[in-house]
């Protein structure tokens, strides 16, 4: 298998100081999957157009570890095509010529982090094979499962005073903020949300609540006066297991439990990671607002009141709607806590699912469904019922245990090894398990759900069959829940009553 990396990437792997310690782990993933590192002799001419002749002279150097594709596809007309439309500068048109070694299948795939290649690659219908350094790492996690080395990644609170500041994690931290060590060591007695593998940082973040009195003179513009939430450090090496998602889903469990009205955070953009982090987090709402002291340092702002947007749910994530499609949707137990974590019942046990895996970090999920009833869309709501084990009564232990929000429903499935490729990066389940229920019955093919995980009701508000029946929202019909069910707006509305959900979360 060929990788064929981006200008961008192979810089920053070889430059003296290396920042990013993503890049570190793509490399391990590249080796450890067997993939050849392949460069374009693009790439060999601008490296060699640096002003600088003894770094010209290390990248010459270190550029021999790589392949160096010798034969360049000639340009296809339809890359030449997207070329025209797209492209304004020299850079993009050589970023073009990356992108057609994947269209000419000269290489199998190509890492970049660059946003407009990846435009580019969707409008030519090769997204699947332009990877991010950390889509590439998610791909990999679960195409090689048996490759993981990450033990423990469970994310755990910890005291500063407990944090060793000298982990290689927080150098970059260091660099860009000039009296960072102070001010963490002042931190001694807070406390931080942190991950390790094999002892070393691998994810920091900590929050601060902040009122409506709070001092915001150093940011342009102002801030009105709100009790908000700042995101104070986040920082994530690109893993493959979405503990980027895992921390954000963390944030807004605080911007609710503390009833703010916004979430701030500032970071630079000067490095591919907080590029990465910037993107990460407009994915989620959050919008720039300004800048913070005089390096500029950019502001973005999360609106954390009550609203719901049906064209993006991720935007106004984790509010809940009630005009919409409401639809109760069982799930297996052997399946369930795997693919909704945060929803473990008494029985189980929540250290039997540290999260190394990338379905159990992510809020984004994909189910997997042979419903007959399909009018499922965006914005849609699922009520997840988790049948009963074996050997046990529905009646009393099969529980409706979480909320989730439609993202979209893919039903224009061309054939399997296209269901292999939608399904596996966000499902709990194995290619060779999806292969099967691909080939199942090929009359009822399936189609995937992809939703966020939003609300986990609480151990001792969970209501199971019994209940259920009484509250006449399932009828006992034999089959009644073999797929999709659809309830109305009013029986949802009195599961949220009877099951105690927060109210500051719900749009009527």
């Amino acid at each position: 298998m060929k990788a064929l990396l981006d200008t961008n990437i192979i810089i920053h792997r070889e430059t003296p100081n290396v920042r990013n310690l993503s890049i570190g782990t793509l490399f391990k993933w590249l080796d450890k999957a067997h993939y050849e590192k392949c460069v374009h002799p693009i790439t060999v001419a601008e490296l060699n157009n640096n002003s600088n002749l003894d770094t010209r002279s290390s990248f010459n150097a270190k550029i021999q570890s790589y392949v160096l594709l010798k034969m360049v596809a000639p340009m296809h007309s339809k890359v030449t095509e997207i070329s025209h439309l797209m492209d304004v500068t020299d850079n993009d048109k050589k970023d073009t010529v990356l992108l057609n070694e994947v269209y000419c299948d000269r290489v199998d795939i190509l890492i970049t982090e660059d946003k407009k290649i990846h435009l580019k690659a969707q409008q030519l219908g090769i997204e699947d094979r332009v990877f991010t350094i950390n889509s590439f790492l998610e791909m990999v996690v679960s195409e090689y499962p048996d490759l993981i080395d990450y033990k423990v990644l469970a994310v755990k609170q910890e005291y500063f005073g407990n944090i060793n500041l000298s982990d290689p994690f927080f150098d970059s931290l260091k660099e860009d903020y000039p009296g960072f060590e102070k001010w963490f060591n002042k931190k001694a007695e807070e406390k931080a949300y942190i991950t390790y593998n094999k002892g070393k940082v691998l994810s920091f973040l900590y929050l601060k609540i902040e009122n409506k009195d709070e001092n915001y003179n150093d940011i342009t513009p102002v801030f009105a006066p709100k009790k908000r939430l700042k995101v104070g450090t986040f920082k994530v090496v690109s893993n493959g297991v979405r503990l980027g998602e895992r921390f954000l889903k963390i944030i807004f469990d605080n911007a609710v439990s503390n009833n703010v009205d916004e979430i701030y955070v500032t970071v630079y953009d000067r490095t591919e990671e907080q590029k990465r982090l910037i993107s990460l987090m407009e994915d989620w709402g959050f919008i720039k607002h300004g800048t913070k002291g005089i390096n500029g340092e950019l502001v973005y702002v999360r609106d954390f009141s009550k609203q719901f947007c049906i064209e993006s749910p991720k935007i106004t994530y984790p509010f809940i709607p009630t005009n919409t499609n409401i639809f109760i949707i069982p799930i297996y137990p052997k399946y369930h806590t795997e693919l909704l974590p945060d929803s473990f019942l008494r029985t189980e046990s929540p250290d039997n699912f540290i999260e190394n895996e990338p379905h159990r970090n992510a809020i984004s999920k994909v189910y997997i469904s042979r419903s007959i009833q399909r009018n499922i869309k965006r914005g849609d709501v699922l009520v997840f019922y988790r049948t009963a084990p074996k050997d046990k009564s529905a009646y009393y232990h099969s529980v409706i245990t979480t909320i989730g929000i439609v993202e979209d429903k893919q039903d224009n499935i061309q054939n399997e090894k296209d269901f292999i490729m939608k399904a596996r990066k966000r499902s709990i389940f194995t290619d060779e398990y999806l292969s099967e229920f691909w080939n199942y019955n090929p009359r009822y093919q399936p189609f995937l759900i992809r939703f966020l995980s939003t609300y986990s009701f609480q151990i001792g508000n969970r209501l199971n069959r019994q209940k259920l029946l009484d509250m006449k929202i399932l009828t006992g019909e034999e089959n009644e829940l073999r797929g999709l069910k659809q309830i109305s707006k009013e029986q949802f509305i009195e599961i949220l009553k009877c099951t105690k959900v927060n109210e500051s979360v719900i749009v009527y």
